[in-house]
């Protein structure tokens, strides 16, 4: 598979825990930090490369981002199927609590979205294979290591899913301008939240898939949210719920 990269200290850490499959651990020159140290002895012990380089080698190998003197390279992320996705939620004793994530374009967004589901219990992602944000680099780093917890299948095409899922007993909730105050809603069974593009919203056929639209009340000029932000304020009412 094609090499990525993985920066910044946290999430190089988190990867290196989870042993991550990787081919070489870039640390850059003049650092001695105590968990820069512990980065390479963890990588030294699972028989990956460590390269000490200048700093410009590592601006240049992540173009310029925020790396902190260190950088993973690794395989490219390996996705799920949406059976994985059920046998999580199964191996909890839970009813299943997913994403679908419709057209997210913004890496920084889909790494925002990521971090917020690992934090309320959320068992996997839906994904489009086209028109969307896949896992990179940048994605790893905004999720400050998430991306090694929340597994992410991608389809190929989302209306079919959504039928499928409705299939095997899940209800599914999109979010709109117009629907149901969020905070009345209640995601205790089978439950699938549905995030639109940040542009265009939900597409109108999977819409229409949607057994509810949820909206997030608003009171301010601005009429919509950063599509991270609604999407966390919606699982978080979802976590709410299913825990009483």
């Amino acid at each position: 598979m094609a090499a990525d990269f993985i920066m910044g200290r946290h999430p190089v850490m988190t990867a290196l825990k989870a042993h991550q499959e990787a081919n070489k651990l870039f640390v850059q020159a003049d650092l001695k930090a105590d968990a820069v140290r512990t980065m390479m002895q963890l990588a030294k012990q699972q028989h990956i490369i460590v390269s000490s380089v200048p700093k410009q080698k590592l601006d240049c190998l992540v173009a310029g981002q925020n790396h902190q003197g260190v950088v993973l390279a690794i395989a490219a992320y390996e996705y799920a199927t949406v059976d994985d996705l059920f046998a999580r939620a199964e191996a909890r004793g839970e009813a299943p609590y997913l994403l679908m994530l419709d057209g997210i374009v913004d890496p920084h967004n889909l790494g925002s979205i990521l971090r917020t589901a690992d934090a309320t219990g959320v068992h996997g992602i839906i994904i489009p294979k086209r028109r969307a944000v896949q896992l990179t680099a940048t994605v790893a780093k905004t999720s400050t290591g998430a991306i090694e917890h929340v597994p992410v299948a991608r389809v190929t095409n989302m209306v079919q899913t959504a039928k499928m899922l409705k299939e095997r007993g899940c209800w599914l909730f999109g979010t709109d301008m117009e629907g149901t105050d969020f905070r009345q809603w209640q995601a205790k069974g089978p439950t699938v939240v549905v995030i639109g593009n940040e542009g265009r919203g939900i597409t109108p056929l999977l819409k229409k898939t949607c057994d509810e639209m949820l909206t997030i009340p608003m009171t301010g000029h601005v009429q919509s949210l950063n599509a991270s932000v609604a999407a966390g304020l919606v699982m978080y009412q979802g976590f709410t719920s299913r825990r009483g």
